[in-house]
């Protein structure tokens, strides 16, 4: 045939353009995710005695938050906020980690929900 080797950029040509860009920027901007990821503060935080300790923990403002709970009760506890949407289980002796997206300043009630009388605060400024 004549002209079968000639290539035609019509609209095969115009999606490439467009694709490639669009890929590139979805690339970067699932790597700036996972640095913002890398970059949480970490908090560390026990229940013992079905106390808090520390009773309230500071945490800046705008930036994601990882909590290292550790529960030195021999009973489980369920580390709670209603205010930052998380929940988790503390097995008795053992250790857990929650992640928290960034928070604007406030103040954040944080619990155990098994134990009600368990209550702490994130204090962003």
């Amino acid at each position: 045939m004549i002209g079968s080797s000639q290539t035609t950029t019509g609209m095969g040509g115009r999606i490439g353009a467009i694709a490639v860009p669009l890929l590139f920027a979805s690339v970067l901007m699932a790597g700036l995710q996972a640095a913002k990821a890398d970059d949480a503060i970490s908090l560390s935080v026990t229940i013992k005695d079905h106390k808090f300790d520390p009773p309230e923990i500071h945490a800046p403002a705008g930036q994601a938050i990882e909590f290292h709970v550790k529960n030195l009760n021999d009973i489980v506890s369920e580390f709670e906020s209603s205010d930052l949407h998380f929940e988790k289980i503390v097995p008795a002796g053992s250790e857990a980690v929650v992640h928290v997206r960034a928070q604007q300043p406030g103040k954040y009630n944080f619990y155990d929900d098994f134990h009600h009388q368990t209550q702490g605060y994130l204090i962003v400024p």
